[in-house]
């Protein structure tokens, strides 16, 4: 790449703490959001395109960043969902044979503002001291107080519905219409490596918009339901959480995954709540109270679920749990063939421990 020179940037946290870097590709930019890192070593382009992150500037922890490239193949949606990009190194140049752009094309194309030669060791240990919170990078530099400014007026991730920014419009179908199943899935931020592992197990997807009532859903004459990962707080979600109490209610088969996993637990009278930090990241371990098994799992949430509502309600029964810190990680329903989990079994990116549980939901269909 023919060098440019590289403009001054910083990243300007809510509560004032300021880290300073230099713009990628020396371009001039803004752009505003939840700050929140990743600890996954590979995996940015389906981190970058993955719906769930939508408003959040990505910290990546990793040290080098762009230096295998991205592929068409391995994107999770139609565009980059993060709302900017804070690393340390990023790599202008990469190696890998069958990438199809570099990441700074990649990001061009997508519009995205990203800077780099962030002390990002420090940054992170400052978020997991302090919190997840609102943040702004800008090559503004010299304009400190404007920025603060704009940044008291970005709303709070906490009560922010965001399904219906990255959820589809129309409904679709994908997969082989020859199929031995059909799967109806609730759209609210889905990726596509869950519809892929979906259709790889004999199932034709239609996939609905984010406030598709079950009644709507179920003219398709589907084997089963599914709701999808996604981004922002689960309890704005009404027309979700009531299009999952409908389908519970008439005892039909359920998966949710992360966002999914939320909505079925409100609609099951248990809370959610916002993280003091997420858990974002590609080696997080679960422990499968039903088999004893431990699990290496991918993770990306700034909601759960609350342990203790979940454990008076006589209804479910906690499945998963995070050996980090105990919290949810899955439920299911005793008396129905429902279950959820916090963390994502289609792995991409991540280890494929936890991709049992789409052969779970297919047998739970088979009855």
């Amino acid at each position: 790449m023919k060098y440019q020179p590289r403009k001054k940037a910083l990243l300007l946290l809510a509560d004032g703490t300021i880290f300073y870097g230099k713009a990628v590709a020396g371009k001039e930019g803004t752009a505003f959001g939840e700050v929140c890192f990743n600890t996954g070593m590979t995996g940015y382009q389906e981190i970058f395109t993955d719906p769930s992150y939508f408003g959040q500037l990505m910290v990546t922890t990793n040290a080098h960043i762009g230096n295998y490239g991205t592929n068409v193949e391995e994107v999770e949606s139609d565009s980059v969902k993060i709302a900017g990009l804070i690393c340390k190194n990023f790599s202008y140049d990469y190696s890998r044979p069958d990438a199809d752009l570099g990441l700074l094309d990649f990001l061009n194309q997508n519009n995205l503002f990203a800077i780099s030669d962030v002390d990002t060791r420090a940054l992170v240990s400052y978020i997991r001291d302090n919190g997840a919170m609102n943040a702004v990078i800008s090559t503004e530099v010299d304009a400190i107080e404007s920025l603060k400014k704009q940044l008291a007026e970005v709303p709070s991730m906490e009560g922010l519905e965001l399904a219906s920014k990255v959820s589809t419009k129309e409904a679709y179908y994908y997969g082989n219409e020859n199929a031995k199943y059909k799967i109806s899935v609730l759209d609210i931020g889905i990726k596509k490596s869950i519809l892929r592992n979906l259709s790889k197990r004999d199932a034709y997807i239609k996939v609905f918009p984010f406030d598709t009532s079950f009644d709507e859903m179920k003219k398709w004459n589907p084997d089963g339901y599914f709701i999808s990962n996604g981004p922002g707080d689960p309890e704005p979600l009404s027309a979700a959480i009531n299009t999952a109490k409908e389908i519970i209610a008439n005892d039909k088969p359920l998966f949710g995954i992360c966002l999914g996993h939320q909505v079925i637990a409100l609609a099951n009278g248990v809370s959610t709540y916002k993280m003091y930090n997420g858990h974002r990241g590609i080696n997080h371990p679960i422990m499968n109270l039903r088999t004893g098994k431990g699990e290496i799992t991918s993770q990306n949430h700034g909601f759960a679920i609350s342990r203790e509502e979940t454990e008076a309600n006589s209804d479910l029964e906690i499945t998963h749990v995070h050996l980090n810190d105990n919290t949810v990680a899955g439920i299911r329903m005793k008396e129905k063939s429902v279950f959820s989990v916090q963390y994502h079994p289609e792995a991409s990116p991540g280890p494929h421990d936890a991709e049992y549980l789409f052969d779970d939901f297919f047998a739970m269909i088979k009855g």
